[in-house]
C-alpha cells in the first residue's frame, strides 16, 4: 500500500520525533556504556553494591506490577460496575500518585510509616520501604488502563454465557479476562518501568543503606556525581534490556490469553 504525500509527511515527523526523544538518548547511553569494552561494562554491573541495587529494584518492581495487576483489576471492577458512596472520591484519589511530585510523596510516606508515624508503622530504612514506595507511584497505572475497556465490555455477552449455564469463574476466564488482558499488559508494562526508574518517593523513607536498601537510580546519581558516566550507562543499559525482556514477556502472555479466550 502506498502513502499519500501527506501521510509519508505525517510519518517522517513523527519518526524524527520518536528519534530525538527516544531513540537517539536511548543509543547514546548504550553507546557509553560499550566504550569501555565488555570488561568494564562487565565490572561496572557486578559490583557487589550495583548488584545489590540491581536485585532489589527489579524483583520489587517485579512483585509491585504482580500486585498491581490484582488490585488494579480489582480497583477497576469495583469502580465500573459497582456504585457506592463516595466513588467519585476514590476516582480522584486514584490519581494522586500521578500528580503529586515524587520528592513530595516520599515526605508524606516518611510522615506516615517513619520514626513518628501516627500508625505506629516505622518502615524506614527497610526493604519495606521501597515495596511501599513503589505501590504507591505505581497504583494508578493498571486500573486507569483497565477500566475504560471494561466500561465499554458488552454486559449482554456475560448474560448469554450465564444463561447458557457458564458460572462466574468461567464467564470470567473465558469472555472477560481475554478482553481485558491487553490493557492489564500495558498497565503492568508501565507500573515495572516506573518503579524500576523511581527516585523521588523512596528516597527519604528507605534511607539508601548500601546492600539493604539502596536502590539503581541512586546507584546511577552516585555514578554521575563522581563522575563516572560508564558506569551509570552500564547500569542504565541492563535496566533498558530488562524492561525490555518483561515487555516483551507481557505481550506473549496477554495474546496468550486472547487466544485461550
Amino acid at each position: 500500500m502506498r502513502l499519500t504525500r501527506g501521510s509519508g509527511l505525517g510519518l517522517g515527523v513523527a519518526l524524527l520525533w520518536f528519534s530525538l526523544l527516544v531513540l537517539i538518548p536511548l543509543a547514546a547511553v548504550v553507546a557509553t556504556a560499550a566504550a569501555g569494552g565488555w570488561d568494564g561494562f562487565w565490572q561496572a554491573v557486578t559490583n557487589e553494591q550495583t548488584a545489590a541495587a540491581i536485585r532489589l529494584t527489579v524483583g520489587t518492581a517485579l512483585l509491585v506490577t504482580v500486585v498491581n495487576v490484582v488490585m488494579g483489576t480489582l480497583i477497576a471492577w469495583v469502580l465500573v460496575r459497582d456504585r457506592f458512596p463516595g466513588q467519585r472520591a476514590l476516582e480522584v484519589l486514584i490519581d494522586v500518585p500521578f500528580a503529586l511530585p515524587t520528592i513530595v510523596a516520599g515526605l508524606v510516606l516518611l510522615s506516615l510509616y517513619g520514626p513518628d508515624s501516627p500508625l505506629g508503622l516505622d518502615v524506614a530504612n527497610t526493604r519495606a520501604a521501597v515495596f511501599l514506595a513503589f505501590l504507591f507511584v505505581t497504583l494508578p497505572f493498571v486500573v486507569r488502563t483497565v477500566q475504560p475497556v471494561l466500561a465499554e465490555l458488552d454486559r449482554e455477552v456475560e448474560e448469554a454465557a450465564a444463561s447458557l449455564g457458564a458460572s462466574r469463574l468461567a464467564t470470567f476466564r473465558r469472555i472477560i479476562l481475554p478482553a481485558l488482558a491487553p490493557a492489564i499488559a500495558a498497565g503492568a508494562a508501565l507500573s515495572f518501568a516506573r518503579g524500576v526508574s523511581e527516585y523521588g518517593s523512596l528516597v527519604l523513607l528507605s534511607g539508601n543503606l548500601p546492600l539493604r536498601t539502596e536502590v539503581t537510580s541512586v546507584r546511577i546519581l552516585s555514578s554521575i556525581e563522581n563522575d563516572n558516566l560508564g558506569n551509570a550507562a552500564a547500569v542504565a543499559t541492563v535496566l533498558l534490556a530488562i524492561s525490555f525482556a518483561v515487555i516483551v514477556a507481557l505481550d506473549v502472555i496477554q495474546r496468550r490469553v486472547g487466544r485461550r479466550g
